[in-house]
C-alpha cells in the first residue's frame, strides 16, 4: 500500500468575503509529483501554506507524514520553494546554498557536493560566488529551486518554480525531479504552465476554489476528449473547443 506522504481533506480559506479555497481534497502519495495546476490567482499558494501550517483554514485538515504542520522536527524532511524569494542578498549565492544546507543539518562533506550538484541543474555554477544583490530576478529564482533542492528531502514543495526560465532550463530541471521522484521521494509542484502538466504523475486541476478533476495526464485527456491538458483546463471552465 502507497505511503500518503500529504493528506488534504475539505480544506476552506476565505479572506474577508472573498472564497479563495471553497472544499480541496486531494493526496500526495510516496514516489510520485502531483502537479497542483490553475490560473494565477486560483489559490494554488494558498493550498501551500495551509499544507505547511502557514495559515490557518476556516474548515478541514491538511497532514504532511500524517502530521498536522507547522512541526519543527517535520521541516528537515521537507524541501520547500516559496513564490517570494527569501534570500541573503549582501552574501553570495554559494554562501547562502551553504547556509540553507547547514540548517538542513547536511553534513559539510555532503553539503560541499550538493552545493556544486544543485548549482548545475540551475545554471548557476558560475555565479557560485558572486553576491545575490547583483542576481536578476530570474537568477533567484533559480537559486530559490537549487535550495529547496539541497540534501535528500522525502518531500519537496515547490511553488511556480519555473517562472521565468527558458525552455531548455526547464527541461533540465525536470529530468531531475523525475529522478527525484525516480528515487521514491514525493513532489508537490505547483504551475500555471500547462505543458508542465504532462510531465507530472497526477494533475490537479484547481479552478473557482476546487479540484475540479485529479487524475494522471493521460486520463484526464481520455475522460475530456482532448489532446491536451489545457483543453481539459479550458473543457473543465465550460469553454467549447
Amino acid at each position: 500500500m502507497a505511503e500518503t506522504m500529504i493528506s488534504m481533506h475539505h480544506l476552506a480559506k476565505r479572506f474577508g468575503k472573498q472564497v479563495v479555497l471553497s472544499d480541496i481534497n486531494f493526496d500526495v502519495q510516496k514516489g510520485e509529483i502531483v502537479g497542483l495546476m490553475g490560473p494565477s490567482g486560483a489559490g494554488k499558494s494558498t493550498v501551500i501554506k495551509a499544507i505547511l501550517g502557514m495559515i490557518a483554514v476556516d474548515r478541514g485538515k491538511a497532514t504532511v507524514f500524517d502530521t498536522q504542520m507547522p512541526n519543527r522536527e517535520l521541516l528537515a524532511r521537507i524541501g520547500y520553494m516559496a513564490q517570494t524569494d527569501a534570500l541573503y542578498d549582501t552574501l553570495t549565492a554559494r554562501e547562502n546554498l551553504v547556509f540553507y544546507g547547514k540548517m538542513k543539518g547536511l553534513d559539510k562533506t555532503v553539503l560541499t557536493h550538493d552545493v556544486e550538484h544543485v548549482a548545475m541543474v540551475v545554471d548557476l555554477l558560475s555565479d557560485l560566488d558572486k553576491r545575490v544583490i547583483n542576481f536578476s530576478g530570474g537568477m533567484q529564482r533559480r537559486l530559490s529551486l537549487a535550495i529547496a533542492l539541497l540534501g535528500t528531502s522525502d518531500l519537496l514543495i515547490l511553488d511556480e518554480p519555473t517562472v521565468g526560465i527558458d525552455p531548455a532550463l526547464r527541461q533540465k530541471i525536470w529530468r531531475e525531479l523525475h529522478q527525484i521522484r525516480d528515487a521514491g521521494r514525493s513532489i508537490l509542484i505547483t504551475t500555471h504552465v500547462m505543458d508542465e502538466a504532462e510531465l507530472v504523475d497526477q494533475v490537479a486541476l484547481l479552478m473557482a476554489g476546487k479540484v475540479m478533476a485529479f487524475n494522471p495526464p493521460e486520463i484526464l485527456k481520455a475522460q475530456y476528449q482532448v489532446d491536451s491538458i489545457e483543453s481539459v483546463f479550458l473543457k473543465a471552465e465550460g469553454v467549447q473547443l
